[in-house]
C-alpha cells in the first residue's frame, strides 16, 4: 500500500514519471524494513537513471548508505505496516542501527549535526 500523504504532494508529483515509478518499484521490491539492496538492478528493469536515483535522495524520498550501497524508503512505515507474525528482520542491521524512527513515522539519520540529503558512512 502506499500513504497518500506521501504520493500526492506536490514535491512527488512535480518529480519526473520515471523518478515516480522508480520510487514505485523501490517499494515493491523492498524488505520488511523499507530497505533495497540492488536498486541498480530495479533501474535496469524499469529503464530508470541515476538522475531519477539522485533525484529521490535529493528530495529526501530515499536515505542512502555509501559503505553497503543499500537505500532505505524514508517514508516505508507510512506506506506499509508488517504484522509480527510475518515480520522478516531486514539484513542490514548494521543500517538500520544507524536510523531512529520519527514521530510520524519515517526514518531519519541518528546524526542531528548533519543536514539533509545526506550519504551514510
Amino acid at each position: 500500500m502506499f500513504s497518500k500523504k506521501v504520493t500526492d504532494t506536490d514535491v512527488f508529483l512535480d518529480m519526473p514519471l520515471s523518478t515516480q515509478a522508480l520510487y514505485f518499484h523501490l517499494n515493491m521490491h523492498a524488505d520488511d524494513d523499507g530497505f533495497v539492496g540492488n536498486i541498480n538492478t530495479i533501474k535496469r528493469m524499469i529503464g530508470a537513471s541515476k538522475d531519477d536515483e539522485k533525484l529521490l535522495i535529493a528530495k529526501q524520498f530515499l536515505i542512502p548508505f555509501e559503505e553497503s550501497g543499500v537505500v532505505v524508503i524514508k517514508d516505508w512505515r507510512l506506506h506499509n505496516y508488517i504484522r509480527k507474525d510475518t515480520y522478516n528482520p531486514t539484513i542490514y542491521g548494521e543500517d538500520k542501527k544507524k536510523l531512529s524512527v520519527s514521530e510520524n513515522g519515517s526514518y531519519s539519520v541518528d546524526d542531528p549535526s548533519t543536514e539533509s540529503p545526506r550519504l551514510v558512512n
